[in-house]
């Protein structure tokens, strides 16, 4: 079985977020880059199917602050192989990510079963990349995944995504498909420094240089800032009467009622 993994980079906003002289752009060396939480939990799965079934992974990024660390990370727990797409984009949107992924997996020249992304992440909130691909492939697209189980003749898979409130539902599909994980069967591991310095002596990060950004394709940033500090929430203290005789004046002051 052959699996492909895509994954990337993303602000870490623990960490204070600060704007770059210019204005349009955050300032990416006073910044953290940390690998996107669920596109941790998608390699995790990845090394787990091919721990039970065999098979071989490959681990796809468009470049970005840090990835490599995050690449030979993948390769310490187990991937085959470390890709990394060069853009010389600083900023781009998602719909360009996907196409930019797109054309370099046809490069690739390999006919992967299982294609593994995060579901979402914390500047693709509606998780565009999974559906996006899926759509220039023309492969099926399944999202919210927690369990993916191959089919031992490995022409389909079953694959288990979480509803909420406790409900979870299985869908079969055909191979090859896209799959949009939200949470690996198996907390990710934990890889020791030392096992990562050995994968970055003993594998190579290959590159594939991305096609010119079709047109439309580059963000234009007018201006950056920082949410506007105000005043704080009112308290409406009370019995229920003053209460609600408050909120009344409150929704009249403002035109609500």
């Amino acid at each position: 079985m052959k699996i492909l993994v895509l994954i990337k980079m993303v602000l870490d906003t623990v960490e204070e977020i600060k704007i770059d002289p210019s204005g349009k752009k955050v300032d990416t060396d006073a910044a953290r880059f940390i690998l996107n939480d669920v596109d941790n939990h998608a390699v995790e799965e990845a090394i787990l199917l091919k721990e039970k079934y065999g098979g071989h992974v490959t681990v796809l990024a468009v470049d970005a602050p840090e990835i490599d660390d995050a690449l030979f990370t993948a390769a310490a727990k187990g991937a085959d192989r470390i890709i990394k797409v060069t853009t010389g984009m600083e900023q781009m949107s998602t719909q360009t990510m996907a196409k930019l992924l797109h054309s370099a997996i046809q490069n690739m020249n390999t006919q992967f079963d299982l294609i593994l992304t995060g579901v979402q992440a914390s500047d693709d909130i509606d998780g565009e990349i999974g559906p996006s691909l899926a759509a220039q492939f023309n492969l099926p697209y399944i999202g919210m995944a927690v369990k993916v189980l191959p089919d031992p003749q490995g022409r389909s898979t079953e694959v288990v995504t979480e509803l909420g409130g406790g409900l979870y539902a299985s869908y079969r599909s055909s191979l090859p498909v896209i799959v949009g994980i939200s949470a690996a069967e198996k907390p990710p591991r934990y890889v020791p420094i030392m096992k990562v310095r050995m994968a970055m002596k003993s594998k190579k990060i290959e590159t594939i240089p991305a096609p010119a950004p079709p047109p439309g394709s580059k963000i234009d940033v007018l201006k950056l800032y920082k949410p506007v500090v105000t005043g704080g929430a009112a308290m409406i203290t009370g019995t229920p009467e003053q209460i609600a005789d408050n909120l009344v004046k409150i929704f009249r002051d403002r035109g609500l009622s």
